[in-house]
């Protein structure tokens, strides 16, 4: 399979994103998400990607957990889109910052009810004492916001803005098809990769 490139990552980004969507069983958008703790230690863990155009990538999280201590910590991140039964993946690297507060209030009002409680209830990344103290957070949480729930300040965006954009298709005989992305000052310059 070669990969006709084009000259924007983010049009062949959604070319592919949208062939994963009617290929994937489960979450076409689930990223690995990676970050760096202070002692250079990595961490990576799966999550969601939400929205994307020029201006990045989105996903959504604890802003007092683990994962988003790292990134504002670093303010670097990368992630890593593979769909297996396409035979494909894409990765990226770059700057993180965090997402507008208008961008994390309008995604958090998409969310189903239950995700919007669990945001509230949950200390992501923090130790439990057992899951029975979880479920009676999560019916304090509902009895508190018995209509609509409010974004919880703790809770919101983050925005990849990627210097790099790699693409990968896997080729017979491993030898793949692959290009990079790197943004310039003047937009991207596109490099082949070897496989």
């Amino acid at each position: 399979m070669e990969i006709a490139a084009g000259t924007d990552p983010f049009l062949l980004f959604q070319s592919w994103f949208d062939e994963a969507v009617t290929a994937e069983i489960n979450d076409p958008d689930a990223i690995a998400l990676a970050s760096v703790d202070a002692n250079g230690m990595p961490s990576v863990r799966m999550v969601l990607l939400r929205q994307w155009s020029a201006d990045g990538f989105l996903f959504f999280t604890n802003y007092e957990s683990r994962k988003a201590e790292e990134l504002l910590a670093t303010g670097k991140a990368a992630f890593c889109l593979h769909w297996k039964s396409l035979r494909k993946q894409i990765r990226v690297t770059g700057s993180i910052a965090k997402a507008t507060a208008e961008q994390s209030d309008a995604y958090f009002q998409s969310r189903g009810r239950g995700s919007q409680i669990g945001a509230w209830a949950s200390a992501q990344s923090r130790p439990l004492a057992g899951r029975d103290d979880l479920l009676a957070k999560v019916e304090g949480y509902d009895a508190k916001f018995p209509d609509a729930v409010p974004r919880p300040p703790h809770w919101g965006g983050f925005c990849l803005l990627p210097q790099e954009i790699e693409f990968w298709a896997d080729g017979a005989h491993r030898l793949h098809d692959r290009f990079r992305f790197t943004r310039a000052a003047a937009g991207w310059h596109i490099a082949r990769l070897n496989p």
